[in-house]
């Protein structure tokens, strides 16, 4: 026996091999404005498109219930449960990263 135990070394180069790592990977505002990019746009664009076809439907076929309003509101339901499912599938990385 030497009296050399290599694991303290190997600890010590992996803690600080992970704390670059948590460094690295903070987030900058450009992130956070993309993030909020793509969140507005997959809202705003079923929402958008609801209502041109909803437009589109009125007058060709005009009838008692106004198709704007409803394709409308069912473009906005679904742009916001994409947004949501997409966030949502975004979590857990972050929650792994917070619980090493």
């Amino acid at each position: 026996m030497t009296g050399f135990d290599p694991l303290p070394s190997q600890i010590g180069r992996k803690a600080s091999r992970k704390q670059r790592a948590r460094q690295a990977d903070r987030p900058n505002i450009w992130f956070g404005l993309g993030l909020f990019g793509a969140v507005g746009w997959s809202v705003a664009l079923p929402t958008v498109l609801g209502a041109l076809l909803g437009l589109w439907l009125e007058r060709n076929w005009p009838g008692p219930h106004s198709w704007t309003l409803t394709l409308l509101a069912a473009g906005l339901a679904l742009g916001c449960a994409n947004a949501w499912r997409w966030l949502h599938g975004q979590r857990p990385k972050d929650r792994e990263q917070h619980n090493d």
